[in-house]
């Protein structure tokens, strides 16, 4: 069989030491290490192999599909979003019922894909129902706008394991670009959070933080030496074709998707996406509202989808595959902290200009 190109976890990077990334990786672990160590090792073999699981290994529930803030750079203000998502915070009875369903049988779970979660009413209670459910890792990306001591207490305490807060830049640049936040607000929330787990010897949840490379680049060693100590993991993005601008596309040979066999996708609105990266629900693959997240997971949409990629340049028959950034090639540039030099991975003939 030819040997096929299946990228995984392409798209987020460590600026980090590999001392950190690994006690990143052991606090993930605390308490289920076997299990962890054989769902991260799942993550790459499944893919690779194109071996379909029982059920996924990571279920995404976007809690909300909503955001309070307007990013430049983000699909969701754009005019194709509002046309085809149906944008809304998930129904608590819905999220209930998939969990009920998966708890035991999937490892990991998302509380997020496109908007804010933290804006549901439900998020904490969601967090709790989870893992009170049996879900061994549950994660959720914000923008930390509400994430306060207090509101941080609680969620703590319902069992969350990560937090990913994206911080695109420093100072000016995080202001502008995460517009009304403002950045010592950001600071100060993020040192009492430090503080509180320092005090109660707490590893999770872990605390990531990332931000686009077009914000962060002129200041590497800044950011880094700015939240370094105040989280877990430094990571970054390089900058993807949020707004569906690019026309010019190099792709790479061979592609294959892993995430077919890796996650499945549930929108606010109950509806299934064929992955993460079908941001405008393009190519729905089921209903959460009517079917079994079994059923979606083994059923013929998503089997037409995996046969699709192993077609020779099968993903170029999906118009969500052509613009997903999975198949890009990227250049590899250069970028440094301290006496660590680590490659940056930007898309070719990819506009470097946040909302372009």
């Amino acid at each position: 069989m030819k040997e096929r190109h299946v990228p995984i976890n392409k798209g987020n990077y460590s600026m980090d030491t590999p001392e950190r990334e690994a006690s990143f990786n052991e606090s993930l672990a605390h308490g289920w290490a076997e299990g962890y160590a054989e769902y991260r090792g799942d993550w790459v073999k499944h893919a690779r192999s194109q071996t379909v699981s029982d059920y996924p290994l990571l279920v995404d529930l976007e809690l909300a599909s909503v955001c309070n803030l307007r990013c430049p750079m983000c699909y969701t203000i754009s005019a194709e979003f509002r046309k085809h998502v149906n944008a809304k915070i998930m129904d608590f009875g819905m999220f209930k019922r998939v969990i009920d369903e998966i708890g035991g049988k999937v490892p990991a779970l998302r509380l997020s894909l496109r908007g804010e979660a933290t804006v549901h009413p439900q998020f904490v209670a969601a967090i709790r129902y989870a893992k009170d459910h049996g879900i061994k890792e549950v994660s959720t990306l914000t923008h930390g706008g509400r994430l306060t001591l207090d509101f941080f207490k609680e969620i703590q305490q319902a069992g969350i394991d990560w937090i990913t807060i994206s911080v695109d830049g420093l100072k000016e640049t995080y202001e502008r670009i995460r517009k009304p936040l403002k950045f010592d607000d950001l600071l100060a929330r993020l040192k009492a959070i430090r503080d509180y787990k320092a005090e109660r010897s707490l590893r999770k949840p872990v605390i990531k933080v990332q931000g686009i490379w077009p914000a962060i680049q002129d200041h590497p060693q800044g950011y880094y030496d700015t939240f370094a100590p105040l989280s877990d993991l430094v990571a970054f993005n390089p900058l993807i074709d949020y707004l569906g601008n690019d026309t010019d596309i190099e792709y790479l040979k061979d592609f294959t998707c892993p995430q077919q066999y890796q996650r499945l996708v549930i929108g606010a609105d109950g509806l299934v996406m064929k992955c993460s990266n079908d941001e405008e629900n393009r190519e729905v693959i089921g209903d959460a509202r009517t079917q079994t997240v079994h059923e979606i997971w083994h059923g013929e949409k998503m089997k037409a989808v995996r046969e699709m990629h192993l077609q020779p340049r099968g993903f170029m028959n999906s118009p969500v595959c052509r613009r997903c950034y999975l198949p890009r090639k990227t250049q590899d540039d250069l970028g440094q902290v301290d006496d660590r030099t680590f490659i940056v991975r930007n898309y070719t003939r990819r506009n470097q200009l946040i909302g372009k």
